[in-house]
């Protein structure tokens, strides 16, 4: 039965009830068990836990080709509930992995790693991405929409349309590497892309847009990238091609942030680019790293630049290398990025998949080697999330991977607030009822935003919100069951809010 609703208000900071003193809604206090909580910085309430699920080659899902509608649906479902029980609280769904789609609602054609042929559609007909999103949601997960920014076509695709539009607009294309790229100094290519990303943002109920590390296209000897007529049709005032082709991406990223801002303010916008932007050696703001294929001087992205610009919500970068790393060693490019990510969310890019392909390497021999970058990242402050590539290694659970990041994972994590001027505040749930089962407590309420996270207290602990340890749940739906509370306990259930961008309502309380 109902016994007392009380709203908190975060400006007294104090619980108002009619039959109680005012109590402090969060306590400072010594004991020994603060103590350890306060110490284990590793638990957050508010953190980024994403995983990719790559579509490209049936990497991740679906498994293969051709599989009916149902077998699709069920892998992703399995997906979801698996990465859930882990701890991960966000999905980045590759939904354009070459110039083709995953979604019904799209200028290009059906992805060929779909039905096994470039433009055939599900069977029976369902929009994947709709259906995706809708189990990320009802799981309390963010759906991050992501897509291929370069490719027309992937060298391993055995099936492209013949109206496609590496076909019907030829000009917009370049050949290198046995793939078929879009050139990106021409204003219609740019302009294509932003209007595909729109179409997204406008049709879909996504929490994010998000682009992989596929700019200009990496390195290969031997190959050379042929834009220079288009350099010299369209220099945009510059002299160095070098230049030029980071201002081509600059002019996209630039756009897609003001535009997704106005489409729908609350969607977030990431890249999760190569790990080294510049070395120390030829550039004295780069990091103490060696090698590689630095995003800014061969990639053409100026990924420090949409960081400290603000462009981006967040940035990822894929620090796909160990401690032990001679030339990228991993400590020092997560530091780096810590006093580099601008304006930005920092969260850091696992390459999990290393453990099951590059087991040769000793350092990914260790069964801690991950672990060990959580924990890193844990104990960097600027650090507020990591993103695991890719979902099969996570869920093969080599070397104990899986079981490594869950045991970091022990309590719910609230999703980074997306900061903007028009951001709504989020409404309190109401008509919150308890009542006794024979499984436990029944909770009920009623919630008109996006999500409910839901606390439990015992009855005389301090209702510290910021505690992670005290959420049960972090919920779509409108009811819960409380399975877990001992008996001959009184306990505070505590309920808010988290609305589009992730901002949380003042807090709800109902005691039993």
């Amino acid at each position: 039965m109902l016994k007392k609703l009380i709203f908190i208000f975060f400006g007294s900071i104090t619980i108002l009830s009619c039959s109680e003193r005012p109590i402090p809604l969060f306590q400072n206090t010594t004991s020994e068990n603060d103590k350890v909580v306060s110490a284990d910085v590793g638990i957050r309430k508010r953190e980024f836990r994403g995983a990719w699920v790559a579509t490209i080659a049936n990497i991740d899902w679906p498994s293969e080709k051709g599989l009916s509608s149902d077998v699709q649906k069920k892998e992703f479902v399995n997906i979801v509930k698996h990465h859930k029980t882990v701890g991960i609280n966000a999905l980045l769904v590759q939904v354009r992995a070459s110039s083709d789609a995953f979604y019904s609602k799209s200028k290009e054609p059906w992805s060929e790693w779909l039905m096994g042929e470039q433009g055939i559609a599900p069977v029976p007909f369902y929009d994947p991405m709709e259906f995706m999103i809708e189990e990320c949601h009802k799981n309390g997960m963010e759906f991050h929409a992501w897509l291929n920014l370069n490719r027309g076509k992937h060298k391993l695709a055995s099936s492209v349309l013949v109206n496609h539009l590496i076909y019907s607009k030829p000009e917009w294309f370049l050949n290198y590497d046995d793939y078929v790229l879009y050139n990106f100094g021409l204003p219609e290519v740019r302009q294509y892309i932003v209007e595909l990303v729109l179409n997204i943002v406008h049709e879909y109920d996504v929490d994010g847009i998000h682009f992989d590390d596929y700019f200009y296209p990496y390195k290969v000897n031997g190959q050379k990238l042929d834009d220079e007529d288009t350099f010299r049709k369209y220099p945009n005032g510059f002299s160095s091609i070098e230049d030029w082709r980071r201002n081509n991406i600059d002019l996209i990223i630039n756009k897609l942030s003001d535009e997704i801002k106005k489409e729908k303010s609350w969607v977030s916008f990431g890249i999760s680019p190569f790990g080294v932007w510049r070395n120390k050696s030829d550039d004295p703001q780069g990091s103490e790293t060696k090698g590689g294929q630095p995003s800014y001087d061969l990639l053409f992205a100026d990924t420090r630049k949409w960081a400290m610009e603000g462009w981006i919500d967040y940035i990822a970068p894929q620090v796909y290398f160990p401690f032990e790393h001679k030339l990228v060693p991993y400590g020092t490019l997560i530091d780096w990025w810590g006093a580099n990510h601008g304006k930005a969310n920092l969260y850091i890019g696992h390459g999990v998949y290393r453990v099951e392909t590059e087991s040769i390497i000793d350092a990914w021999k260790d069964p801690n080697q991950i672990a060990r970058q959580m924990d890193y990242n844990r104990y960097s402050p600027e650090v507020t999330g990591s993103i695991f590539y890719n979902t099969n290694t996570l869920m093969k659970n080599k070397l104990g991977l899986r079981d490594s990041i869950h045991a970091r994972y022990p309590y719910p994590a609230l999703g980074m607030e997306v900061v903007r001027n028009d951001s709504e505040i989020s409404i309190p749930p109401m008509d919150c009822l308890a009542e006794n089962t024979l499984d436990g407590v029944l909770l009920k309420w009623r919630n008109d935003t996006n999500k409910t996270v839901l606390y439990r207290f015992k009855k005389g602990e301090a209702l510290n919100i910021e505690d992670p340890r005290h959420i049960l749940g972090i919920l779509s739906g409108n009811r819960f069951l409380d399975k877990s509370r001992s008996t001959g306990l009184s306990y505070i259930y505590l309920f808010t809010s988290i609305n589009k961008w992730n901002k949380e309502s003042k807090p709800l309380i109902l005691e039993k």
